[in-house]
């Protein structure tokens, strides 16, 4: 399908572009022709890089949002409250306001979906179709967060949701990658494995995530009013490749794996509300859970994707493990794109 005309001279709101998800999508949009609003809640010396216009705001406050908003055609709602904390009570009043803001400009709200809404009724395949009956509290919340989405298109507002694996990615912190599976701020000793041996798990990095975003967006005609689109992102059949990725990585082949201590999160979580979300997670950890991206690709023909060890290469470095590795380095060079994700998981 010939590629429609892209975002130039659009205006997008991103909230929450301080953050790993944001970050890339507000950056992906800027090198599209967009004209970038981004809303923090203070005024800072330095700012992340980018042709972003910043505002002073509160995605909390709907006067807020509804200013940085004005003349919007997309609003990327991508903020989340840092390390979970009151993530309850401050999840809905936060979309409420871009769909009032949305629904003002009749703009289109792109929303990063989660498999949280799934229960294991439809595993191990799910498609955009599927029944969400969550067994988790926060993926209650996320059910309801579409809920109201979809019904805010009834109201002048336009949407998309776009569902990936456990993100992974050079800004992501607050991660499965980097909560998880590494010890946050110590020299790797081990990596920490949270799946059954043999289980498959699904993983979504980044960049990726932010170049389907903008193909889809490309082809905003296509689109229609209410779209939603899973990505396969990298599928891990068996658990073991981003845990060989990862020693790879660190240049360390034999570096332990140790199984995740789901007692002692578990245990931590009644202190640390992050140790606590992740911990009703486990049920995604103990079977195969793998999005379905056949319509993805009916549309784009292909999914955008970088390999493996090139995306581990570069979560690492953002996240302070390893030292940047220039884009012209032979490592870099040798990672050309694999075809995995062109052809379905069916």
């Amino acid at each position: 399908m010939a590629r429609q005309a892209t975002g130039i001279g659009r205006t997008a709101l991103v909230l929450g572009a301080t953050g790993g998800v944001g970050g890339e999508m507000a950056r992906a949009l800027a090198v599209r022709g967009w004209r970038v609003r981004g809303l923090r809640r203070k005024p800072a010396e330095s700012l992340p890089p980018g042709n972003i216009e910043w505002m002073v705001g509160d995605a909390m406050n709907a006067g807020d949002v509804m200013a940085a908003a004005e003349g919007a055609a997309l609003i990327v709602h991508a903020v989340n409250p840092p390390a979970y904390r009151h993530w309850d009570q401050l999840v809905l009043p936060m979309l409420d306001n871009s769909i009032a803001a949305a629904c003002a400009n009749r703009a289109r709200i792109l929303l990063p979906g989660t498999v949280y809404n799934y229960g294991p009724d439809v595993f191990p395949l799910i498609p955009e179709t599927a029944a969400q009956n969550p067994l988790t509290r926060k993926g209650a919340i996320r059910v309801e967060m579409e809920r109201r989405l979809h019904r805010a298109v009834g109201q002048g507002a336009k949407l998309l949701i776009l569902r990936c694996g456990d993100f992974f990615g050079p800004k992501a912190g607050n991660s499965w990658f980097s909560q998880g599976l590494l010890t946050p701020g110590k020299p790797p000793t081990r990596i920490n494995q949270p799946g059954q041996p043999g289980i498959g798990h699904q993983w979504a990095y980044l960049p990726d995530v932010a170049e389907t975003a903008m193909r889809l967006l490309d082809r905003e005609a296509a689109l229609g009013d209410d779209a939603m689109f899973h990505m396969d992102g990298h599928w891990d059949a068996d658990g073991s490749r981003m845990v060989a990725a990862i020693a790879r990585a660190f240049g360390e082949p034999d570096l332990p794996v140790r199984r995740m201590p789901w007692w002692l999160l578990r245990l931590a979580g009644l202190a640390v509300p992050l140790f606590r979300e992740l911990g009703e997670m486990r049920y995604l950890w103990q079977q195969p859970v793998r999005l379905d991206n056949r319509r993805l690709l009916a549309l784009l023909g292909e999914e955008p994707h970088t390999p493996l060890v090139l995306a581990v290469r570069r979560t690492l470095e953002g996240l302070g493990y390893l030292p940047a590795l220039p884009a012209d380095m032979p490592e870099a060079r040798r990672c050309m794109p694999d075809r995995v994700a062109s052809s379905h998981p069916g």
